[in-house]
């Protein structure tokens, strides 16, 4: 039997390198069973002894964990709906509208993506602030919507839809929005899964953004909550404080366990369309 060292190499390191991902979280798992003592001892258990399984009420009893989940869900759900609608349209707009400096005009618009969050958030506060929007969750919503990358991904999509199937729609009397709707819209739902589930895990990690914009505790969004709770009693729990973060990282791992396959067959077959 002939062994590919080369395969085994690959093989092996592929396994390490996912050893060392998953590590950090096997760890907070761990920790999220213990009390305090155990978590500060010297030298440390890796498995909690005996384990502490009243973490998990204690966090559910003292903080407003099912409101800052509403509050995220909410605000990931819109943000994810309203991004796909109004990409899909730009997307398409780029990809099959053509008229004079639309090649400037998009690499201007992708430019803006090089922009980091922390360069506007003093204009887009004062912005926000001129319409009333701060303290709400609009005011997180509205910024993520517009998204470069979104409409880049799409616009891949699009573009390695057969032009030929909207000329056939164009004989029959369809305009652009039936196009788009029942033609475009149909064929790029792989894009439209991979993106809508980007957007909502960047959406529910968010924290810079609702940091800055929030003032109301029952506004809070989950890494809102646990950033305020791991500080609130003046030292930090980690028991708790591990319970609550288990408990906030749930839904993206549900999220990517349902469409790791589709981001990653999406990614691959987004650069294969351009002409």
């Amino acid at each position: 039997m002939t062994i590919n060292w080369r395969q085994a190499s690959l093989h092996a390191a592929l396994i390490l390198g996912g050893l060392v991902m998953v590590f950090p979280f096997l760890w907070m798992l761990s920790t999220s069973f213990k009390g305090v003592q155990q978590v500060i001892q010297s030298p440390l258990d890796w498995l909690p002894h005996p384990w502490r399984p009243a973490n998990y009420a204690d966090v559910v009893e003292d903080v407003p964990i099912g409101r800052a989940y509403w509050n995220s869900l909410y605000i990931a759900g819109v943000t994810v709906a309203l991004t796909l609608f109004t990409s899909a349209m730009a997307a398409y707009a780029f990809a099959r509208i053509t008229f004079r400096g639309s090649g400037l005009l998009f690499g201007l618009f992708l430019a803006t993506q090089m922009v980091p969050p922390q360069v506007v958030v003093v204009p887009l506060y004062l912005l926000l602030a001129e319409l009333h929007l701060v303290d709400s969750h609009t005011a997180l919503i509205l910024p993520a919507v517009a998204n470069p990358f979104a409409v880049f991904l799409l616009r891949q999509f699009i573009r390695a839809v057969p032009v030929e199937l909207e000329e056939a729609a164009r004989i029959d009397g369809a305009g652009r929005w039936t196009i788009f709707w029942r033609i475009i819209l149909p064929n790029i739902r792989p894009g439209l899964w991979t993106l809508g589930i980007i957007v909502f895990l960047a959406s529910w990690n968010s924290f810079l953004f609702p940091l800055i914009f929030l003032n109301s505790t029952e506004l809070f969004t989950v890494p809102l909550l646990l950033s305020s709770f791991s500080g609130q009693h003046g030292a930090v729990d980690y028991g708790l404080t591990m319970a609550l973060s288990t408990i906030s990282v749930v839904p993206m791992l549900i999220a990517f366990l349902i469409g790791q396959r589709k981001i990653l067959n999406s990614m691959a077959l987004s650069g294969l369309g351009g002409r």
